[in-house]
């Protein structure tokens, strides 16, 4: 089933199987118009669902305008109606693109399609919409208006107007001068054809036809107005369009609002008690018990109390009545305070309660939603790291949600920088005599040691890893295991840590594994979860990491799984968990600002078993052969060394020339797989080097199971016609080519590939000149994103000991580092200093 990707500007329908589908792709906007007028569909996905939607809004708002026959243009609706609207998007690839201006486009390009066909199309809009769908009611221009009148006997004025045309604008005219301006009596039927249909459902306006009365000014009492107020949808249904008073159109079912927590509560976390204090309301105006019980005295229909009109509903009245006397003795606490925020029934409650959060709440509640109010705290002075401001506000969201011992989601943007900010909160607890324990892939255990090593020096860390699992015995600030050894350390489930933290919380979205099951088992006061794609198509993986974080805050699987049945309220569902999740994202212009235009990050990747074996064995071959060369004979045997390193470094297979390679037997393929699934799920696009142009095709075949299609390759076998061809397809904008895989020589120069915003270096060529020309493939005029660049290093290998001396000796890169042999400086070092390089460095 094809996915609809939602874009910064617009959308992109990735993997169409359905002719519909493949429309939708090729001609977006005149598909979705047509289809705005169709019946719903039922064979689309939760994405596609949204833009059909989106498009029925259109068209609802284009034939409920009764002034449009005069006007011929499409009147956008009210901001109100995009943001509610808004808040429905379904949890899909892009959602956070979608604003009121992001709806407010597509509507736009929707209403110019209108424009072009109108103009063209020789009879009425209300007979345009018919040719579209027969079964559309479209809004005639008669408008029934409701009026109220201050101090007078008949507290309500009634009066029938159509809209016509006066000097080109918009007019609104007594229904009876309708008798006088058309001569024509099919105008007539025309024009009263909706009242017509009302008629014939309404008792009331039936009457009103029979005697001629809708055709004058009307005075209704409060019994009249209230029968009208009710059959208001019915008008409407069938074309007619009404205009009432404000009180009823913002009048809310009578409700019982508790406020809750105006104190600080005696603990804090999820089970704190918090103080309650119900009161009745009908609408905006709070009533007391003796005003409820006299209300229930009065005859049905409306009342004038306080200033206002009321609606007088017996059995509503008295269920606010019930209400209030159950809440009277109620406690809430902190977790259902949260749940429960806004409008909301309260557990083991039928009525319908309203939440107001007291003072204390209210304050609590706007640190977690708006992170920016936190007091700011500077990380320890032991941090060896300048955050930026938004990193500064997301330590202190975090170290306010730890604090409160509240499940918290870091869900930053990739390359935004979580790793940093998850390590000045560990360097801040260092001096509290925190433990935590901290769950990742395998595949990010040499980036996490580099990155606190590099960052938070004074942290002590302790790897639980392989033979490595002796809990009981270690004392350390973090622990660190990974997703497959939480199951394996028996000792993990017994202990209580202060922080629990998970890396790709993606790993735990599918609640029936083994794995998932050993995590949430784990015990701590805290946790956070992090990861850059919080939110995938399904729910049941969003109820997962949510069961994780804050257990029942989205009820038990099997409630969730019925509620979702039975149809999700997408706004609401946001609302419940957005005190929860931090999320900025690239696109947000406040963070742009704050980026470079370059992110350059290094990836620390390991080495598995067979690949360290391999490299142990070149490593003893080069020291015995090092003694008994010299000259040009020593420089090809350095440089055939260094080479066959770096095809172990990449994968065990291209060294020793087979055809497998399994992604399992090498960490930069299991690390570029984590990279480049975020990648696929921002519907983004990545370029690739590799100076082995043998390595083009594994990496290429790797990818395509990553993204689910075919990328590009380009090296220096590839026609210089084929060449240009991947190139314009790479960029054409209306595909998606998500990665291209080039080798450094063929693709590093005279290329244009600026769809791209994220460039990894597989392998490393050690001439920065040359890594940078490369890069400049995406970074480069024309560029609109910024752009992300990784490059591969092999902890304790050559890669990690060349990049070192590389990152000391600037110079070096520019005074003797050739371009046309990256590596030829290494061949001058002595036998002592190459055996040096040479030499595995891994934990024993």
């Amino acid at each position: 089933m094809a996915q609809a990707i939602f874009l910064e500007k617009g959308f992109y329908i990735e993997q169409p199987t359905t002719e519909f589908e493949y429309n939708l792709q090729k001609q977006p906007y005149q598909t979705l118009y047509e289809q705005g007028f169709a019946n719903k569909r039922n064979d689309t996905s939760p994405s596609i669902d949204y833009l059909l939607q989106v498009a029925q809004g259109f068209v609802t708002e284009l034939k409920n305008n009764g002034e449009i026959e005069v006007t011929k243009e499409f009147e956008p609706p009210s901001e109100y109606f995009y943001q509610t609207l808004a808040e429905q998007v379904p949890f899909v690839i892009g959602y956070e693109f979608v604003t009121v201006s992001w709806l407010q486009a597509i509507h736009q390009r929707l209403a110019a399609i209108f424009t072009e066909e109108i103009q063209h199309f020789s009879g009425s809009v209300a007979e345009y919409i018919q040719s579209k769908n027969a079964d559309l009611i479209t809004a005639g221009r008669v408008y029934f208006h409701l009026i109220e009148r201050k101090e007078a006997v008949e507290p309500f004025a009634f009066l029938a107007t159509y809209a016509t045309s006066r000097h080109g604008k918009v007019k609104h005219t007594p229904l009876k001068n309708a008798l006088v301006e058309f001569d024509d009596t099919s105008e007539i039927f025309s024009l009263l054809s909706a009242v017509e249909r009302v008629a014939r459902e309404s008792d009331f306006i039936a009457q009103l036809m029979d005697t001629g009365e809708l055709f004058s000014p009307l005075s209704f009492n409060e019994q009249e107005a209230y029968q009208f107020l009710k059959e208001t949808p019915l008008y409407e249904e069938n074309g007619v369009i009404c205009r009432i008073p404000d009180f009823w159109k913002k009048k809310q079912k009578p409700s019982v609002k508790v406020t809750i927590g105006d104190k600080k509560p005696s603990k804090v976390g999820m089970e704190a008690l918090l103080s309650s204090q119900p009161e009745m309301y009908l609408g905006e105006e709070r009533y007391s018990k003796a005003e409820i019980e006299a209300l229930l005295q009065q005859d049905e229909g409306l009342a004038f109390l306080k200033g206002k009109w009321v609606e007088v509903n017996h059995e509503k009245l008295q269920n606010l009545l019930d209400t209030f006397e159950k809440q009277a003795d109620s406690q809430w606490s902190l977790f259902e305070a949260l749940r429960y925020q806004e409008t909301s029934a309260k557990p083991d409650s039928e009525e319908w309660v309203e939440t107001t959060h007291g003072t204390w709440l209210s304050q609590f509640f706007t640190q977690m939603t708006t992170p920016q109010k936190i007091e700011q705290e500077k990380p320890s002075n032991t941090f060896q790291a300048d955050l930026r401001p938004y990193q500064q506000i997301g330590f202190n969201w975090l170290r306010f949600m730890q604090g409160q011992s509240l499940g918290a989601l870091l869900a930053d943007d990739m390359g935004l920088g979580k790793t940093i900010q998850i390590l000045a909160l560990l360097d801040f607890l260092r001096k509290k005599n925190a433990r935590t324990l901290l769950v990742i892939p395998a595949s990010l255990i040499e980036n996490w040691k580099k990155e606190t090593e590099r960052f938070a020096p004074n942290l002590s860390v302790k790897i639980l890893h392989g033979k490595y699992i002796d809990l009981q015995n270690s004392s350390a600030d973090l622990f660190i295991t990974t997703y497959g050894m939480v199951a394996k350390i028996e000792a993990l489930q017994e202990e209580t840590f202060d922080l629990l933290i998970l890396d790709e919380a993606q790993a735990i979205k599918n609640p029936a594994t083994k794995q998932t099951k050993s995590v949430k088992s784990l015990n701590a006061h805290a946790k956070i979860a992090m990861t850059g794609t919080p939110i995938e198509n399904s729910l049941a993986d969003l109820w997962s990491v949510f069961d994780f974080l804050n257990r029942g805050l989205l009820g038990s699987k099997k409630e969730f799984k019925q509620q979702t049945k039975k149809g999700v309220d997408y706004g609401k569902l946001r609302q419940l968990i957005s005190p929860f999740i931090l999320r900025r994202l690239k696109t947000d212009a406040q963070i742009i600002t704050d980026l470079p235009a370059k992110n350059e990050q290094k990836e620390y990747t390991g080495l598995s078993k067979k690949q360290v074996a391999l490299y142990k064995e070149v490593q003893r071959k080069m020291a015995e052969s090092l003694e008994e060369s010299e000259g040009i004979q020593r420089k090809g045997l350095v440089l055939t060394a260094i080479s066959k390193f770096k095809q172990i470094c990449n994968h065990p297979d291209q060294y020793l020339g087979n055809q497998e390679f399994k992604p399992q037997l090498s960490g930069k393929f299991e690390t570029l797989r984590d990279i480049c699934e975020t990648i696929r799920d921002r519907h983004e696009q990545v370029l690739i080097f590799t100076q082995f142009k043998e390595m083009c095709d594994p990496l290429d075949d790797f990818l395509a199971e990553v993204f689910g299609q075919k990328g590009a390759v380009l090296h220096g076998s590839v026609p210089p016609k084929k060449r240009a061809e991947r190139v314009n397809e790479f960029n054409d904008p209306n595909t998606y080519t998500p990665y291209m895989v080039l080798s450094i020589k063929a693709g590093g120069v005279g290329l244009n590939l600026t769809r791209a915003n994220h460039v990894i270096h597989f392998d490393r060529w050690w001439n920065p000149a040359v890594e940078d020309q490369a890069t400049d493939r995406a970074f480069r005029i024309g560029q609109e994103k910024n752009v992300f660049i990784y490059k591969f290093v092999t902890s304790g290998t050559v890669e990690e000991k060349i990049d070192e001396m590389l990152a000391e000796k600037t110079q070096l890169s520019q005074d003797i580092i050739t371009e046309t042999s990256g590596e030829s400086w290494l061949t001058e070092m002595s036998n002592d200093e190459l055996k040096d390089l040479f030499t595995l460095e891994v934990e024993k």
